[in-house]
């Protein structure tokens, strides 16, 4: 039994019903920079889709990684709901973006703060490239505790309260702002904007 009170009468279940009735190969269409709902500041989620929580996860899932992503918040595919998923198949054991294998996770109102990294005991900030489903295209520099906090809830509604590092970490901190209604653009350093080709042949 899930942790979640159902508010089966939310006006939110009719909307994510008839995205996943529209969405006939489980795919759902991922809203762009510009559409108000990425700026609004989301609403918790207690229960509001009721038995239709793992669909909609599912086809969060099946967008994000068709895609592709490592990250999808609801409000990207227009659901103004605090729910993200996340995943990563991890990069080389030398990767400077420290990218371990991130197995599918569901964050529900996650809150993140920012911590010491275990290994130093220091507070430290990484700057890397970073892009987003919503801004197709493009990526920049963004800068980001390499450690944080995460306090969230799981799809069964049970509490997470964990340390992350490294890229999983700011996959965490992307997402999470997402739901408080923000784009990575806002922190970013606007003058190593640059396109997806053009990084992968630099």
């Amino acid at each position: 039994m899930r942790g979640f009170k159902r508010d089966t009468g939310h006006p939110v279940r009719k909307q994510v019903e008839s995205l996943l009735r529209a969405s006939a190969d489980g795919i759902l269409p991922i809203v762009r920079a510009g559409d108000p709902v990425l700026r609004e500041r989301t609403e918790p989620y207690h229960g509001q889709l009721g038995d239709l929580l793992d669909a909609f996860l599912d086809a969060m899932r099946r967008t994000m990684l068709d895609a592709p992503g490592v990250g999808l918040a609801a409000n990207q595919v227009g659901v103004a709901l605090q729910i993200a998923v996340i995943w990563d198949p991890g990069g080389p054991k030398n990767d400077p973006r420290e990218r371990p294998a991130l197995p599918h996770r569901t964050i529900i109102n996650p809150a993140y703060e920012h911590v010491s990294s275990p290994d130093t005991g220091e507070l430290e900030v990484r700057s890397f490239h970073e892009g987003c489903l919503s801004v197709p295209g493009y990526q920049a520099e963004v800068a980001r505790m390499r450690a944080v906090r995460l306090r969230c809830l799981d799809e069964a509604g049970a509490a997470i309260d964990e340390v992350l590092v490294g890229w999983p970490a700011r996959i965490v901190q992307h997402e999470t702002d997402h739901v408080g209604g923000g784009l990575y653009l806002d922190k970013a350093d606007l003058r190593s904007l640059a396109t997806n080709e053009w990084l992968a042949s630099h």
